[in-house]
């Protein structure tokens, strides 16, 4: 049984509700916001963690082995070093920090201390993208030629009440950071790694400081080429995902927050492949859904098991792909992944 704090009662809610799901091997011993009433408001019966307004109460507790950081990102690169010099494995809502070289802080803490960061990419998890996963290790689905990923979601004043959104120094980004970031861990995480991107960002919808649309075109290492929609000027929340192989064609629906959730297609080039697609399709194996598909995989891992987790340094590459399109959408120039500690942003992208 792994004991777990969550600090921030904001996106924590999901977050709990996924470790209720996982009781047979999560408990969650405290719950931290500065509203207490937040916590409250999340509080089921059979709930028994503590509410606490102190994250030093958090860490303090001998029994909790994983804090779960669910604050706002200027909060999270230095939450998640406190969390380890106390010991505790992290788990750590995107973006894991908002600077390179804060990555590289956290990855020699997480050494020194011999514990785990656990980056959040529930988006991974789905039963669409378990076959689409599945149909790779079969090896049908031949190499990536191009990829197509659209962020399309409506975003208002009513959204930016909250004091910190649409601002540098409370959100650190717009909807590259904030909306986009999992379809392009998700273009990663199917596609490999990036050799270099062309961005374009600009405000649009919205009277904030940061981006609310975004335009960007990626190449692959593997050859492949694929391109990126943002907006958060839409007249609802979509994501929309193609990925078009040798030997077939995957397009997602419409679901804005699991893009996996929903029953995707998947239809062979050639005709007569068709039937085998449509066999190896039937035979992929079951996976729960976001944060419940994210968490039980922590657990294995933690457990020393064979596992998918999402691991820290899938966490890096999304920092270091954010630090890329702002450097790329500023300059108007193409950047080169990957990006070292003598690149100009390397301190943060913050302006």
């Amino acid at each position: 049984m792994i004991n777990v704090a969550i600090l921030g009662a904001g996106i924590g809610r999901e977050h709990l509700a996924a470790f209720r799901a996982l009781k047979d091997r999560f408990t969650v011993r405290a719950v931290v916001d500065q509203d207490l009433a937040r916590v409250e408001d999340i509080r089921q019966d059979g709930d028994s963690f503590r509410a606490l307004k102190d994250i030093d109460q958090a860490l303090a507790d001998p029994q909790v082995q994983v804090v779960d950081i669910c604050l706002p990102p200027h909060l999270h690169a230095s939450v998640t070093q406190r969390a380890l010099a106390a010991g505790k494995h992290v788990i750590c809502e995107k973006p894991l920090a908002t600077s390179l070289a804060d990555v590289d802080e956290i990855r020699r803490a997480a050494q020194a201390a011999d514990r785990k960061v656990y980056p959040v990419f529930q988006y991974r998890w789905g039963p669409s993208l378990a076959q689409l996963r599945h149909l790779m290790t079969c090896g049908l689905t031949g190499q990536l030629q191009v990829a197509a990923l659209e962020t399309h979601w409506s975003r208002g004043a009513d959204y930016y009440a909250v004091p910190w959104r649409g601002t540098w120094a409370g959100e650190c980004g717009g909807a590259v950071l904030g909306h986009a970031i999992h379809n392009h861990d998700l273009l990663t995480h199917i596609a490999g790694d990036i050799a270099c991107l062309s961005a374009l960002t600009t405000t649009r919808v919205n009277e904030i400081e940061t981006e609310d649309c975004a335009s960007i075109s990626f190449a692959m290492t593997s050859g492949a080429l694929a391109t990126s929609s943002i907006t958060l000027g839409a007249a609802t929340d979509e994501t929309r995902l193609r990925f078009v192989f040798k030997h077939l064609t995957a397009t997602s629906g419409t679901a804005p927050y699991a893009p996996g959730a929903e029953p995707w297609s998947f239809q062979a080039r050639a005709p007569h492949r068709q039937a085998q697609l449509d066999a190896a399709l039937s035979t992929t194996p079951h996976e729960p859904i976001g944060f419940e598909g994210f968490f039980a995989q922590i657990a294995l891992d933690l457990a020393g098991h064979e596992n998918q987790a999402v691991t820290f340094e899938d966490g890096a590459t999304s920092v270091a792909l954010v630090t890329a399109i702002y450097h790329s959408a500023r300059t108007g120039r193409r950047v080169e992944l990957p990006l070292d500690p003598s690149h100009e942003l390397y301190k943060g992208w913050l302006p």
